[in-house]
């Protein structure tokens, strides 16, 4: 079995396991404009459209990809923008191209407490608007291509570098 399968049918397993867990439980806080923390409801809890849940678990399966400025496929190494095409464009049949910022022309603004899996999250990490984005998987962390020195990985939306860096969450469906 490719790498690739065995990471994503270990990733469905990982998020089959997550849907076990009760609602009664608080919910992770998300942060929100200029990164303060705010709650997701209920209502941005439930379980996303069939779409958003293949891009998740066609991103967490690109998670140790090699980065490459520009790239849009998983074989040469993927940049923010690339990888948020390429998982659109096979998992959902969507189509995103260009820059992090002409991604974030399109789709429908989403305030943080109503974001769901799937949803993109969008950075200011070169003094720019809208320089970087990732895919939002849920419990506030998203996976994105990060730099030249890292490879495809998960990061947390409530914490650190990105944490301060959060601009806008867009969605791709409804």
């Amino acid at each position: 079995m490719p790498a690739l399968s065995i990471v994503a049918a270990s990733s469905t397993l990982v998020l089959a396991g997550c849907g076990l867990l009760s609602f009664s439980q608080s919910p992770a806080p998300v942060v929100g404009e200029h990164g303060a923390a705010v709650r997701t409801s209920f209502a941005a809890r439930h379980a996303a459209p069939e779409r958003a849940q293949d891009v998740v678990l066609y991103a967490l399966g690109l998670v140790e990809t090699g980065y490459r400025f520009g790239g849009k496929n998983p074989e040469a190494g993927l940049d923010c923008s690339g990888m948020v095409s390429h998982v659109y464009d096979r998992a959902a049949g969507v189509r995103l191209g260009g820059s992090a910022a002409d991604i974030a022309q399109r789709g429908r603004a989403v305030v943080a407490a109503e974001l769901r899996p799937g949803d993109l999250v969008f950075f200011n990490t070169r003094n720019r608007a809208y320089s970087h984005v990732g895919i939002y998987i849920g419990d506030g962390r998203f996976v994105h291509a990060p730099n030249s020195n890292g490879k495809v990985r998960t990061e947390s939306l409530q914490a650190g570098w990105f944490a301060a860096r959060f601009e806008e969450a867009r969605t791709y469906f409804d």
